[in-house]
Order: structure tokens, then C-alpha cells, then sequence
């Protein structure tokens, strides 16, 4: 099989059985467009979009538009982390602190600073076990306002000046201690990215994961509509509320400005068309020839993390369980499920790759229904349904 993700078919490919399911699912829902990719065998056998990517231009979704594809984007940081492991450069087990130079912010916050912070791994941050729960205190990557204004700094709140405010934070448990989702660990991890290569994040990932894939469209995203790339489509989110540029100002719509897209790339900011993802995705279906990942590492990524993260307080493993970058789910003996979704305000987004093969991508530019119940779910259970309606057509 060919490590090199190539098109079989395109657009121009007749009627599909994933037009009844996606129209079904726009009517359904209400949400403007989606795009959708399979892979089969190292090719994408399946790339079509459906419905609109802007209502007011009537533009419609193609093979080449770019969505945000929020939390999917950690995978990807997983596996440039995973490359800079194979080169040496970093470990499972450093400790972030020994990575990023946080010295001077560390002194700034003084007696607030959470001594937990020298335990934290990059194996911690990547199995979202490095101690900070979203649950229990506060997502930090959605505090734009309030980091600016408790430092003084100018809005909105970079990276550097979100983990220079959250070194004044405790962390919420010990880290490695449990699984906790946490956008924060993996905003960290870009920072690591940044200083091992002397790279922006962004250069580094296009340079070492995606083009080696084939892969030259994805680029990190911008929070206000001014910034659309070409071919991104145009995202929905009813209501209004506080700019993080200017929180006195006029409200601004959710998905153009209620946060800071710029400062999440390593954890939520890349756009990227389903085609991408569906080549992403292929990359690692032979571990003796993905060109980006040793068969080693790719073993590494799905490994089951230990303690409660890994298993129940009775002793039993947990299923699905989250390890480098991906949720897992075992279907008994060698069958895995792998995949990860992504949510935004004006997004809904999830890959899957299953034990059968077969790798899929789903994107829409609205994460709830006319509804206004999220779409996520819906996405996930619509996408397996056509795929089994389609295994014919895909072989």
C-alpha cells in the first residue's frame, strides 16, 4: 500500500448513498453545508461537499473549503511532539518546565505559583493529565478578558500571556493523577514545539507533518471575518456578546471575535478541508511506512495511559480512553476505533479512523441545529451510517 494519499474519484462522481444522509442531515439540523472524506486503501475514495459555505453570498461547500477544525488539531500537535521524541530532542518524560523558559513569570507570580507545575510532564499534557480541569475551575484558552485585564497587558491575551497568568493559578489535582480534557496542557505543548525548533508552531507543523502528507492548504485560522482565507467558509452561532479586542466596545458575533482563534493553534486553530484530515488520517493506516511517524511511535500513540486515566477506581480498563492525541475505543481483540472530534461556536468537526480501514472526516460550519441542540453527536453516529450504506461504492 502506498504511504501517499492519492484521489481515486471526484466531484464529478455520480449520485453517492452519502448524498441522502448529508442532505437529510442539513434538513434535519438546519446547518448551512458540510463536507465529507473517506479513505480506503491509502486513497480518498470519497470527497464531496454538500450545501452552502456562506448563506450570504450562497457560495457553495466544495472539496477545497477550509474549515476550522478545532479540536482536531491536537492529534496533529501529538504527532509533531512524537517526531521531536524520535529525534531527540524532547522526551515522554520531560517535565515542561525544563522545556520552556518561565523563570521571570514563575517570580512574578510568587507565593501564588502552584509547586505542582515541576511535576507536569509532556506525557501528562498530552494525555490531558498535567493537573488543570476545565470542570472544575475554568477553561483558561476562553479568559482572554479577564487575563488582560488582572495582568494589565493589552487585549487579546497571546499565549504568553495566558500561561504567564495561569502560573498564578493552582492546578485543580496532582499532576498524572487523572484524565481531565484540557485545551490549556496542549497550548503548552505548541510552546514546547516553538522552542525545541526555534520554530512558530504553525511553520514547524506545515513543514514536518502536513507537507510530507501532501497536505499544502491547511494554514492556522483568524478569529475575526476580516481574516477568512480563501475557500474557508463562513461560520454560524446565534447570538452576540463582548469582543476579546475590545470588551467595551460593540458585541460581536460568537464565532468572529467572542475569543482568540490565533492563540489556540496547538490545540484548536487550524482549518483545513475534509480531504486533509482524510490524508492526515491515512498516514498512519501502514506504521511500517507513514512517512511522518515510525511504527514505534504510532504504538506510543495509542497506548493506554496508566492509573485512572487508563483504567476504573475497580481495577478495569476504561473504554474509550484517550492516550496521545486521539480518543480510543477497543471493539475486542485487535479492533480499534480511533478518532477526534472538535467544537467551536459556528463549527462541528470529528475524524475517524476505524478497524476496518476505513478513515472519514466530517465538517460543518454551525455546531448546533435549528434547534439549538449541538450537532456533534449527530455528526459522528450520520457519518458511520453512510459509510455502512456505502461500503459497496467504496471498495
Amino acid at each position: 500500500m502506498s504511504s501517499r494519499v492519492t484521489f481515486a474519484q471526484d466531484e464529478t462522481r455520480p449520485p453517492s448513498p452519502f448524498d441522502h444522509h448529508a442532505e437529510q442531515f442539513i434538513t434535519d439540523h438546519g446547518v448551512p453545508g458540510i463536507a465529507i472524506a473517506v479513505t480506503r486503501n491509502g486513497q480518498v475514495v470519497f470527497a464531496r461537499g454538500y450545501g452552502l459555505a456562506s448563506r450570504s453570498s450562497n457560495e457553495r461547500v466544495s472539496n477545497d473549503s477550509l474549515f476550522r477544525i478545532a479540536s482536531i488539531s491536537k492529534p496533529i500537535t501529538a504527532v509533531a511532539i512524537l517526531q521531536l521524541i524520535e529525534r531527540k530532542q524532547l522526551t515522554l518524560d520531560s517535565k515542561i518546565l525544563s522545556v520552556l523558559d518561565l523563570k521571570q513569570q514563575i517570580t512574578e507570580a510568587g507565593i501564588r505559583f502552584d509547586r505542582r507545575w515541576h511535576d507536569v510532564t509532556i506525557r501528562h499534557l498530552l494525555e490531558h493529565r498535567g493537573g488543570w480541569d476545565r470542570g472544575a475551575s475554568f477553561d483558561p484558552m476562553f479568559q482572554s478578558t479577564r487575563f488582560t485585564k488582572e495582568l494589565g497587558t493589552k487585549p487579546p491575551a497571546d499565549q504568553a500571556t495566558i500561561i504567564r497568568a495561569m502560573l498564578r493559578y493552582p492546578l485543580d489535582f496532582d499532576p498524572g493523577e487523572r484524565y481531565a480534557y484540557s485545551n490549556f496542557g496542549y497550548c503548552l505543548l505548541g510552546r514546547a514545539i516553538e522552542r525545541v525548533t526555534g520554530q512558530s508552531y504553525e511553520a514547524y507543523v506545515k513543514k514536518s507533518v502536513l507537507v510530507p502528507l501532501g497536505i499544502t492548504s491547511m494554514r492556522i485560522g483568524r478569529t475575526l471575518k476580516s481574516g477568512r482565507a480563501p475557500n474557508e467558509v463562513e461560520y454560524e452561532h446565534k447570538g452576540t456578546t463582548a469582543s476579546v479586542f475590545d470588551p467595551a466596545g460593540d458585541a460581536v458575533p460568537h464565532a468572529y471575535g467572542a475569543w482568540n482563534l490565533e492563540a489556540m493553534d496547538s490545540h484548536g486553530a487550524w482549518i483545513a478541508s475534509a480531504t486533509d484530515l482524510a490524508k492526515f488520517a491515512a498516514a498512519f493506516d501502514d506504521p511500517d511506512r507513514c512517512p511522518v511517524l515510525s511504527a514505534a511511535s504510532i504504538r506510543t500513540m495509542h497506548a493506554r495511559p496508566p492509573g485512572l486515566a487508563g483504567t476504573n477506581k475497580d481495577g478495569t480498563p476504561r473504554n474509550p480512553y484517550y492516550t496521545l492525541g486521539w480518543m480510543n475505543r477497543s471493539l475486542g481483540g485487535e479492533r480499534f476505533n480511533y478518532w477526534h472530534g472538535g467544537s467551536l461556536p459556528g463549527t462541528a468537526t470529528i475524524l475517524i479512523r476505524r478497524h476496518d480501514g476505513l478513515n472519514f472526516v466530517g465538517l460543518v460550519n454551525s455546531r448546533t441545529s435549528k434547534a439549538g441542540k449541538s450537532v456533534g453527536g449527530e455528526l459522528d453516529r450520520m457519518l458511520h451510517r453512510a459509510v455502512n450504506d456505502s461500503m459497496k461504492s467504496l471498495q
